[in-house]
């Protein structure tokens, strides 16, 4: 793996940052909205977990205890009952004496995928953030259900997902108004990694709090073999014009890849009007070399041309968002060789928070790059622009970084 030595020099430079002012930066109000789990059997999870939790003034801390996903692959993963157990149980509790939560903080050391889920796909694998985020959607007036089947994919592939109530949201989140909770995740290979992740949302917080825009520009790099969608205009939301209410929604075919094509055009469109930096790589090569980005959207490893090498060439600046259409993206957190490109490697390379996928979801359920940068450049948090782009919750999603780290100053609707 390639860390760019700006890259290297620019964490050690947050790092002292950081030890020199741990005041936190948190707005008023929003750190009583967040609760942090750590894992009692992981020493890795209980450090993460301590560590964003003094730094950002977070009161709400939540031990839970189950097996250890910081030391072995294979514990990445967790059985259903072990989770509705372990997990989900004391979670309940915590959150029926603590009303105001909508910030779910999961920490390296917790699983993150369910295995044997009732309605998981693939031998009931779903991931377990995205469950979470999910947590009582069968009891909101007017949840709609999703069922998935594709046979050009797979003949037996089946699995349930919820319509998100969150995307593309014209209101901030609260679970008040639309229920389920932001998941987010501070996971990386190493304990380091994930530390990093608040190291970085605090850096970008603190400039932007000082009046300082974001440095950096943001990186579309489209497939352009994929085409482009002849629709007016994306992203197209999943659910139909007219739904009777009760109705599941099913789908059986997945969104065309020159849709996807089509939001990072469209993103790019956007971001130039607010003049935000942006660079649209539309040629057949595989951009690397970049350092010093705010953003990034590409096709990862399912590009034609991807290039491992410029891959892991890119490096981000403090704050810096990410998403990559890639099914397995976030399979592991622990170091391996072999199959699709990785959102650890991102971050490792500097990123502050991104979308990955546990198992396959559809290019349907990948974030929408136009809304994610719309939501985020207006001055939303991490954890509200990579929801909002998430046309599924309860899923195989996982979104990485501060639910909090604002970028941007706030802009009113």
């Amino acid at each position: 793996m390639i860390r760019p030595i700006r890259f290297i020099l620019l964490l050690l430079g947050l790092s002292v940052i950081v030890a020199a002012n741990e005041t936190p930066v948190t707005e008023p109000g929003m750190a009583n909205r967040v609760v942090v789990i750590r894992n009692g059997k992981s020493p890795v999870s209980r450090a993460v977990a301590d560590d964003y939790a003094q730094r950002r003034g977070i009161s709400n801390v939540l031990t839970i205890t189950c097996q250890d996903a910081a030391v072995d692959a294979n514990a990445e993963t967790i059985a259903f009952a072990a989770f509705q157990k372990d997990i989900e149980a004391p979670l309940r509790a915590f959150l029926a004496s603590h009303p105001g939560i909508d910030f779910i903080v999961l920490t390296k050391g917790i699983p993150i995928r369910l295995a044997d889920a009732p309605q998981g796909s693939h031998a009931g694998r779903l991931a377990l953030d995205s469950y979470l985020a999910a947590l009582d959607y069968d009891k909101l007036p007017g949840a709609i259900r999703v069922d998935i089947t594709d046979p050009s994919y797979s003949r037996d592939f089946h699995g349930l997902a919820w319509a998100n109530r969150f995307w593309n949201g014209t209101e901030r989140f609260s679970h008040a108004k639309f229920g389920g909770y932001l998941v987010t995740r501070l996971d990386g290979y190493t304990e380091s990694d994930a530390k990093a992740l608040t190291t970085r949302s605090l850096a970008a917080e603190r400039s932007m709090r000082a009046g300082s825009r974001p440095e950096g520009k943001i990186l579309l790099d489209i497939c352009p073999s994929f085409g482009f969608s002849n629709k007016a205009k994306p992203p197209h939301s999943i659910l139909p014009a007219q739904l009777a209410v009760g109705e599941m929604v099913k789908i059986t075919t997945d969104s065309d890849y020159s849709e996807f094509n089509s939001d990072m055009r469209l993103a790019a469109e956007l971001l130039t009007v607010k003049h935000v930096p942006v660079e649209l790589e539309t040629t057949d090569r595989f951009a690397g070399g970049l350092v010093g980005l705010i953003g990034y959207v590409s096709w990862g490893s399912n590009d034609r041309k991807f290039d491992a090498v410029a891959y892991h060439s890119l490096g981000f600046t403090p704050g810096a968002i990410s998403e990559t259409a890639v099914s397995t993206s976030a399979r592991t957190f622990l170091p391996t060789h072999g199959g699709q490109s990785l959102v650890a490697d991102l971050i490792a390379q500097g990123v502050t928070g991104m979308k990955g996928y546990t198992d396959e979801p559809f290019l349907l359920a990948v974030g929408s790059p136009s809304i994610m940068f719309d939501h985020y450049t207006r001055g939303e948090t991490l954890a509200e622009s990579l929801y909002a782009a998430s046309s599924l919750v309860g899923w195989q999603d996982i979104v990485i970084g501060d639910p909090l780290c604002r970028v941007y100053p706030a802009v009113p609707k």
